[in-house]
């Protein structure tokens, strides 16, 4: 998650004002009632890491991009945090119930990532993955995704179950659908946010800028005080860690 990480550094905090959180039903079915430890990996600057929490819970934040760990540690100070990514988290063996990614396994390697999830997981845990996608069966939402130059973060119907391991049991998937109501403002700045927008020269990103807003002034995009509600599918997998033998059976 290197070279994800540094892309970031430069929209950290863009990233956070502008980015949507996720619904509440899609955290309770990926992490459950009965984790005590939930490690959220590519934490960011936190927006799904606050989800998290609750009285009894310990979260551990873990986070490669310098100038994220610092929005989410200014943001949730009293919430642990440590650099680290998918695929070498500064943790024990065998130490948490739940190992969340949010909008982050694309960055991983499948396997090294899914392989340190197994070993951080007690046998038995759950390994979560989470995509907030925007629903592209709305025609004018295919023109946003266009205008912004985004590639995989939206639903046309059917997503492929993401790429793991070996050390999981078969997927789990759940699918929650729900409507954004943001602003103009907001959702260029949500481009902004993107790790590609900075690697663009300055005529590229006045270019996409001026193509998102030409989609957004589209007859029937806003309403007349400017809300914008723009559609969207949380999708969430969900894997539990293969139990491993106990060596003394094994030795019997």
């Amino acid at each position: 998650m290197s070279d994800p990480a540094a892309s970031f550094d430069s929209v950290a905090a863009e990233y956070d004002a502008a980015r949507p959180s996720y619904p509440i039903e899609s955290v309770n079915w990926l992490v459950g009632d009965d984790a005590e430890v939930v490690v959220d990996v590519g934490a960011g600057t936190g927006k799904f890491t606050r989800l998290l929490e609750r009285p009894g819970r310990r979260v551990i934040a873990v986070e490669p991009s310098a100038s994220m760990l610092a929005e989410l540690q200014r943001a949730l100070p009293h919430v642990e945090a440590m650099a680290g990514s998918g695929e070498r988290m500064p943790l024990p063996p065998a130490s948490v119930d739940v190992v969340t990614f949010a909008q982050a396994w694309h960055w991983v390697d499948a396997d090294a990532a899914s392989a340190e999830a197994a070993r951080v997981l007690r046998p038995g845990g759950r390994l979560g993955l989470v995509w907030n996608l925007r629903d592209e069966r709305s025609p004018w939402v295919r023109d946003l995704g266009a205008a912004m130059r985004a590639d995989g973060d939206h639903f046309r119907g059917e997503v492929e179950d993401p790429a793991m391991g070996d050390a999981f049991e078969a997927v789990e998937r759940h699918f929650a659908e729900w409507v954004r109501r943001t602003t103009k403002d907001e959702i260029v700045a949500d481009v902004r946010s993107r790790s590609y927008f900075p690697l663009l020269s300055p005529d590229e990103r006045a270019h996409v800028v001026r193509a998102v807003a030409d989609v957004l002034e589209l007859p029937g995009v806003s309403d007349r005080d400017g809300i914008v509600e723009v559609p969207y599918v949380t999708a969430s997998f969900r894997y539990t860690s293969r139990r491993r033998a106990d060596p003394t059976e094994e030795s019997e």
